[in-house]
Formats: structure tokens, C-alpha cells, sequence
């Protein structure tokens, strides 16, 4: 290649042309010359948001940031993006102003919103994030965090080495004054804990107990026990559901008694009758009521007996055959 002038102007408006494009780039200028549509929100604070940047959903981007005004009206800051042609974006979509670090550039944030709403068209407004929602201000954030290191700082300042000595020193005589008791207590603890380590004592042997009627043994067969008595309670409310059951669809003699009305209808006519019955017998009808009721029914029975006990007692006065002479004679 000739070095000529042709040649450098040649490389000069090549490089001219690319830095023009990064700054186009940069600035979100290249997006002028793209086909889109328009949308609009309200801020009531837009951070550090500025003129060319990123629109993006999901993180992916999907425009740029074309304009910002104020509305004095309102008092609220209207931000104007153009995105792609091909970008669909729901009316109930929320616009809301991020940042992607403490050093990084702040962009809109477009959601989804829901499948079912319509599409935003050109020059639609979207809903601002609610204020409790809003991002709080990079400032705001950095006050506060110099804040709680200031007061760090004062509560670390103010455990000078007087307020410690005065902090501990009450406490450091107590445990003077108390040192043998405290010794002591300290060696009955290791004296309890190597007890317990060696299995004596309830606790040692509830940790360290392996025969076959430890505690956890034993618990383990009452729990059994007690699953295996929950299974028969529940075999027994299965068996009686069952029979519930197959009296209640009128099967067998209680199912019959239950649902069989002719049977019930048999059983009234039987109790009127038994009641009748017995309201003749209350009456004084009929043989058993005659029995029951009449007094001289009763009178006459006790002469009988008493006339059969002075027939009994000459008997036994006289002897065999003449009973049999007698009995003889009254049958013939």
C-alpha cells in the first residue's frame, strides 16, 4: 500500500466514521435511525437517568431513553422511550428506574404485565412502580450507611479503658471473693459429667445404656404397641362401619328391624294386642283376670288347701292298705 495523501484520508474518514459510530452508540443516537414506537411514564424521581439510555425487560435491552421534561403541573418528571418495532409491551406493564451498581448507569426497567391485557401502541402511558416500590436514591443510601458509621464510631469511642475497668471491676471482684466456691462447683460439674460419660447414674445410662431393656428400647416397643393397638381400633371402626353399614341397608334381622316396615307394622299390632291382654286381665276377664282379681277365687283355693292339709294329716294316722281301701272306694 502507497503512503499518499489519498491513502491517509482514506484511514482518517474510516476512523471518523467508527468513532462516530461508538459515540452514536454510546449516547443511544443509533436507535434514531431504527423503526419503533413511542411509550411514555411519570417519575416522581428519574436518579441520575439520562437522555440515551437503556430501556431494557428482563434484562434484555429494548430501547432507549429518547426524552425527559419536567411537568410543573404535577410535579412529576415525564420520560419519553422509544423502543423496537418488534418489542411487545402489555398496557398494564410497570415502568421502574434501576441501577446496576453503585458505579453503573441507571436504565428503565419495563415488566411483563399480564398475557390477557392488551398491547401498549405508540405514544401509551405506562404506570409508574407504587412509591413503596419506587428505588430508593443512591444519596439517600449513602446518608444512611454514614450515619450507623457514625454512631459505630461514637459507641466504639465511648468503651474507653476507664468505662471497661468500671464495667468489669465489680465483676472481677465477685469472682474473687467467690473463688473457692466456684472451684468447687466446677469440680462437682466434672465430677457429674464424668458419671454421666461413664453410664452411671439415670442420665449416663439413658445416653449410654445399649442393653436390650434400655429406656430407648423400651419406648421403642410401647410405641409398637401402641401403632399395633391404633391398627386393631381402626379394624374394629372398619368392622363396626361395616356392619352400620349393612344394617342400614336393610341386610340381616337389625337391618330389617330398621328398615322393614312391615315388620314394624307387625310388631305394633302385637304390642296392641299384648296391651289389650293385658287390660282384661286388669279388668278381671277371663280366666287369668277371674284368678287375679276375684276374691273368692282366692278364698275358696285356701279352703281347698287347708281341707287337703287335714286329709294329709289323717292319712298318715292310718296305714298303707287302708289308704288304698279308701282311694279304692272313692273311685268306685
Amino acid at each position: 500500500m502507497k503512503d499518499t495523501l489519498e491513502t491517509r484520508l482514506g484511514i482518517f474518514v474510516a476512523l471518523a466514521v467508527l468513532a462516530a459510530v461508538l459515540i452514536l452508540e454510546t449516547v443511544g443516537g443509533v436507535e434514531l435511525f431504527r423503526p419503533g414506537y413511542h411509550l411514555h411514564a411519570l417519575f416522581n424521581n428519574t436518579q441520575d437517568l439520562k437522555v440515551g439510555d437503556r430501556v431494557k425487560m428482563a434484562g434484555v435491552e429494548v430501547g432507549r431513553v429518547e426524552k425527559i421534561t419536567l411537568e410543573e403541573t404535577n410535579n412529576k418528571v415525564h420520560v419519553t422511550m422509544k423502543l423496537r418495532e418488534k418489542v411487545i409491551v402489555h398496557t398494564d406493564s410497570i415502568a421502574t428506574i434501576k441501577f446496576t451498581g453503585l458505579l453503573g448507569q441507571n436504565y428503565v426497567e419495563l415488566s411483563f404485565g399480564s398475557a390477557g391485557a392488551p398491547r401498549a401502541l405508540d405514544g401509551a402511558s405506562l404506570s409508574p412502580p407504587p412509591p413503596e416500590e419506587e428505588p430508593p436514591d443512591l444519596n439517600a443510601i449513602m446518608q444512611k450507611i454514614n450515619k450507623v458509621a457514625s454512631g459505630v464510631e461514637r459507641v466504639a469511642s465511648s468503651f474507653t479503658g476507664d468505662k471497661i475497668d468500671n464495667l468489669l471491676g465489680p465483676l472481677t471482684e465477685v469472682l474473687k471473693a467467690n473463688k473457692d466456691p466456684l472451684t468447687a462447683t466446677i469440680s462437682n460439674i466434672q465430677a457429674v459429667s464424668s458419671q454421666i460419660r461413664s453410664g452411671q447414674g439415670t442420665v449416663g445410662k439413658l445416653i449410654y445404656d445399649e442393653s436390650p431393656t434400655n429406656l430407648y428400647n423400651s419406648a421403642l416397643s410401647t410405641i409398637s404397641n401402641l401403632q399395633n393397638t391404633a391398627t386393631e381400633v381402626q379394624r374394629t371402626v372398619a368392622d363396626a362401619r361395616k356392619i352400620v353399614d349393612f344394617a342400614y341397608s336393610g341386610q340381616g334381622t337389625l337391618g330389617r328391624l330398621l328398615k322393614d316396615d312391615q315388620l314394624y307394622r307387625q310388631l305394633s299390632s302385637a304390642m296392641t294386642n299384648v296391651n289389650q291382654i293385658l287390660e282384661k286381665v286388669n279388668s278381671g276377664q277371663g280366666s287369668v283376670g277371674k284368678l287375679i282379681n276375684d276374691p273368692d277365687l282366692y278364698r275358696n283355693a285356701r279352703l281347698t288347701l287347708q281341707k287337703l292339709d287335714k286329709a294329709t294329716e289323717g292319712l298318715e294316722d292310718q296305714g298303707p292298705l287302708s289308704v288304698l281301701g279308701i282311694a279304692i272306694q272313692s273311685l268306685f
